[in-house]
């Protein structure tokens, strides 16, 4: 298989890649915390991570914020902050159409992806993803490569996802997008689409419904990532070089009786300052059984500029919120792109989430207790590498890892 790869370097994003001769395959595995890991491996479920671990790298990488999917797939795939791609938030309110829309177009995307830029190069390039929403963004002017969603894969279509019969090429069928097989088949698309000779440079983004519904000590989660752990050996007979990581964690959100534990926002503003304030959830997408919108993470636009460092000095003090910052230093703490955020960011405790309004958020939509994530508490990651780290890499590990350097430890760091 070696002798038909192509090895050109390519250069993205002021960062130059030097591929080996074997597939790339670098996973998202969304919504893993590194406990989910740790459990099942206590377990002794996980022999292949258990391998990697022991013969490649395992440690920690710092997440982009908001801890939220699409931002943290962009930034994978383009190895660059928020402020630098534009993506910050599932959901956002734009302004120049007065409008709150959904931001899972590769319209709003402002740099090129590694992808992208792997199949000018001669790659045979490969995005599956789970989640319709993300395809858009991930397929950013990839030209003749494959990118279809487990979600819609049998509406895939060779002149729009590169790609057709895909329940038939890959011998599985088109899986719910609320189960576990939504994201193996994902992992099972890889392996597949590696045996058939159709990639050899492939990124997978699984879905966090899972993690959403299931602690990590649920017999469900130990068989989800058990089940994972089997593709992974699969892919790694293959020959592949994997390097796996996280958008984000995942964390209880609830009170010690059990119940959601929120902040409505809009509301506690409107009660205590009046009209004038609105609140947007950028964890806002179209799967409500996961999260029911509610995150660790707003940002709150104000009508009155006069009012924003009382407001700000008020919500700093109220329970269950951690961070808040105004737009100028909330851009800079957190990486974001400065005309598409609001004039607060709020950021919540480890158990707490924030949201607009009652109205605004269907509890009972949530297909079991309430587990999110958009906050700081979600922010540090998993980064597993199939492959021992160069010397350099394994300096770089030492230091301020992100998760979207998994690319460059899973190319460059590999190279020996």
């Amino acid at each position: 298989m070696s002798s038909t790869i192509q090895t050109n370097p390519f250069s993205v994003n002021g960062k130059t890649y030097y591929p080996a001769a074997q597939p790339i395959v670098v996973i998202c595995m969304d919504g893993s915390a590194d406990e989910y890991l740790d459990t099942t491996m206590a377990f002794d479920r996980l022999p292949t991570i258990k391998k990697i671990a022991r013969e490649g790298y395992r440690g920690m990488a710092r997440g982009a914020l908001p801890s939220f999917t699409n931002v943290n797939n962009s930034s994978i795939v383009t190895g660059v902050t928020p402020a630098e791609h534009g993506i910050c938030g599932n959901f956002f309110y734009d302004k120049e159409k007065d409008q709150e829309v959904m931001m899972n177009s590769a319209e709003y995307l402002r740099r090129d992806t590694i992808l992208a830029a792997a199949a000018n190069a001669g790659r045979k390039v490969a995005v599956v993803t789970a989640k319709e929403k993300l395809r858009d963004i991930l397929s950013f002017k990839l030209q003749g490569g494959i990118a279809f969603s487990a979600e819609k894969a049998n509406q895939a279509k060779m002149n729009t996802h590169g790609i057709e019969d895909v329940e038939t090429v890959l011998g599985h069928q088109t899986p719910a997008i609320y189960s576990p097989e939504a994201s193996l088949f994902v992992l099972r698309a890889g392996v597949a689409l590696i045996e058939k000779g159709l990639a050899d440079f492939l990124y997978l983004s699984l879905t966090d419904y899972m993690q959403h519904t299931y602690a990590p000590d649920a017999e469900e989660s130990l068989k989800f990532y058990e089940d994972q752990d089997r593709e992974l050996a699969k892919l790694l007979e293959l020959g592949a070089i994997i390097g796996a990581t996280a958008d984000h964690g995942m964390n209880a959100k609830i009170t010690a009786d059990g119940a959601p534990n929120v902040r409505y926002i809009e509301s506690m503003l409107t009660e205590k300052f009046g009209a004038g304030f609105r609140v947007i959830c950028p964890i806002t997408d179209p799967y409500v059984k996961h999260h029911g919108a509610l995150g660790s993470y707003v940002v709150v636009h104000v009508d009155d500029e006069e009012r924003i460092g009382e407001v700000k000095n008020w919500l700093a003090l109220q329970s269950g919120i951690t961070e808040v910052y105004n737009k100028e230093i909330g851009c800079r703490i957190l990486e974001q792109p400065v005309d598409r955020t609001g004039d607060l960011f709020v950021l919540s405790a480890r158990d707490v989430v924030v949201g607009k309004t009652p109205k605004d958020h269907d509890l009972n939509a949530l297909d079991g207790t309430l587990r999110s994530h958009g906050g700081r508490y979600e922010e540090m990651v998993p980064l597993l590498i199939s492959k021992p780290l160069n010397e350099t890499y394994r300096r770089k590990a030492m230091g301020d890892p992100r998760n979207f350097d998994v690319f460059d430890f899973t190319i460059n760091g590999t190279n020996l």
